[in-house]
């Protein structure tokens, strides 16, 4: 049936991410309730609770953790979709015998009233890696964590991957992210500004009949503390991405319009980055909300054979699984200071020796 001009109006009003509070549970909205392996988890991150979905595999230990980090705007639940069978990322990783760890990040869900400002991005990092270490507490981590983050999420996994007890991580995958904005400053949403909502999510037709009402449970304010970042993250990359050194995967979506990501906006990114593997995907049929549309199973089957990949590449090299002590002995006040060690990009130094193949070698381009 075509829609009306008032069906697109509902949905669209129930698309913008910023429009509802954080009352309901992070799993709450979501269509086929047959949750089996999704439940619902607090974690005491050195007193301020953290809310989130756990989804666990029916081995006896999973072969590693998934962490996954929403977007602004959004809650943990915008990585389970249950619009159509097949979406949700918990599901599938739980399937394949991962744990999927996906959190309600600081200042929103749980933790919305103790944070009712949010957190800065360096505040966040320290209360993610207090989540995970109150985690690796109860719970087996198999070879080790690996993050799937998007958007906002994406800045947040960057800078803790950063940290000094993300230095084990097995690898990230960051969707609807890049390094320099695609519209002015005043256009970005905020604390009580909605933005420009269709740029969150391109066509409705990349999203499934209902999918924007199912997700309206998932909408949450944007913490004051966050919105206020917002225009310094072209300014605060350079230095997060000099102290990332785990295997990433950049992935864009096709119709993404909130970041530049043509092929010299993307090489600027990946010349800032200290690690030696960088995976740049494009995602087709999606908007900037992959995990909410059809290409969601595609793009999480894609960012879950990306761990495989850094699992091999562990295996192959005899390095063994990171200690639970590593996330279980966090300390915030040891935060080491971005930049503080020297550090040499791997692009830049190729390049300044004259061997621009060598620099180009450990960005491997995906169509």
């Amino acid at each position: 049936m075509k829609k009306t001009e008032t069906d697109v109006r509902e949905e669209s009003d129930t698309a913008n991410g910023y429009a509802a509070g954080n009352a309901a549970p992070a799993g709450a909205g979501l269509a086929h309730a047959d949750q089996r392996r999704v439940r619902e988890i607090v974690l005491d991150a050195g007193g301020i609770p953290i809310s989130g979905l756990l989804a666990e595999p029916d081995a006896p230990a999973p072969r590693a953790v998934v962490v996954a980090l929403h977007g602004g705007g959004m809650r943990a639940g915008y990585f389970d979709s249950r619009a159509r069978p097949g979406l949700s990322l918990l599901e599938l990783g739980a399937a394949l015998g991962y744990t999927v760890l996906a959190l309600d990040r600081p200042g929103y869900g749980r933790s919305a009233a103790a944070l009712p400002a949010g957190q800065t991005l360096a505040d966040q990092a320290d209360t993610l890696h207090l989540a995970l270490a109150a985690f690796a507490r109860d719970h087996e981590l198999g070879a080790g964590v690996y993050v799937v983050a998007h958007s906002n999420g994406g800045k947040l996994a960057l800078r803790a991957a950063a940290h000094e007890h993300g230095a084990d991580w097995l690898g990230l995958d960051v969707s609807g992210l890049g390094s320099r904005y695609a519209v002015d400053l005043p256009q970005l949403p905020g604390a009580d500004v909605r933005g420009a909502w269709r740029r969150h999510w391109g066509a409705l037709r990349l999203y499934p009949p209902g999918a924007f009402a199912l997700g309206r449970a998932l909408v949450a304010p944007v913490p004051a503390l966050e919105a206020e970042e917002l225009p310094r993250w072209p300014e605060l990359y350079p230095d997060i991405a000099a102290g990332v050194r785990q295997p990433l995967r950049l992935t864009f979506a096709e119709q993404e319009q909130w970041w530049c990501h043509d092929d010299r906006s993307v090489r600027e990114m990946t010349d800032l980055l200290a690690t030696r593997r960088v995976t740049v995907a494009r995602q087709r049929h999606a908007g900037h909300n992959i995990s909410l549309g059809w290409a969601a199973r595609s793009y999480h089957l894609r960012a879950l054979a990306f761990l495989e990949e850094c699992l091999l590449a562990r295996e192959a090299s005899g390095a063994p699984s990171p200690a639970r002590r590593s996330l279980g002995s966090h300390e915030p006040a040891g935060t080491r200071a971005l930049g503080a060690e020297p550090v040499v990009r791997v692009g830049e130094r190729a390049r300044a020796e004259g061997h621009a193949a060598a620099a180009d070698a450990r960005v491997e381009l995906v169509p």
